[in-house]
């Protein structure tokens, strides 16, 4: 263990001014939930208040560190019974227990939401194409636009996008000849 995680832990005890479990539930859940954004001024005086804390910068330090366990246990696929073992031996063992219960409580489920915020691609719902010309006045450049129609579940409810794109002659020969490859991938991957 490095220095920097010993100094993080150092601040967990701070866990043991809450009232209750369920104050501490509620700082994981906040701490979860704003994962991507941080946590706003209300939730810092409320988690202060939970924790008798003074000084909110009192309360970074120790935000971090459990930042840093609800990660692990999320995103390191950590399994449930080996949870406890995240911690070093410094950590009070009722303090250990707390956390090792609730991290075991929402694992599942902030898992879930990992699996639901990850970007899902865009499916091929149509394409049409149709003939044109570079150059307008006469039959010189022709080139092929085709027209996608693209859907994704974020976008199901929205009927999707298009994309649309010109191809010369030469690109799309070299985009069918890389077509033919991805087909016969995935084709080998299916007899596996």
């Amino acid at each position: 263990m490095n220095n920097l995680e010993q100094t993080l832990w150092g601040h967990l005890p701070l866990l043991v001014r809450a009232n209750s479990k369920e104050s501490v539930e509620y700082i994981l859940q906040a701490l979860w939930r704003t994962r991507t954004t941080g946590l706003d001024a209300a939730d810092r005086r409320v988690i202060c208040d939970m924790l008798q804390l003074q000084n909110d910068s009192d309360l970074d330090p120790l935000l971090v560190c459990l930042r840093t366990l609800n990660r692990r246990c999320v995103y390191e696929n950590v399994s449930r019974d080996e949870i406890q073992k995240l911690f070093p031996d410094e950590v009070l063992p009722e303090l250990q227990r707390l956390l090792t219960l609730l991290l075991q409580k929402f694992q599942r489920e902030w898992r879930e939401d990992v699996f639901k915020d990850q970007v899902t691609l865009p499916r091929l719902k149509a394409m049409t194409w149709n003939m044109a010309n570079q150059d307008t006045t006469e039959m010189i450049n022709p080139v092929a636009v085709i027209n996608l129609k693209l859907q994704s579940d974020a976008q199901s409810h929205m009927g999707g996008s298009e994309a649309k794109f010109q191809v010369a002659k030469d690109t799309l020969e070299t985009m069918v000849k890389s077509m033919y490859c991805i087909r016969d991938q995935l084709s080998d991957m299916g007899e596996d």
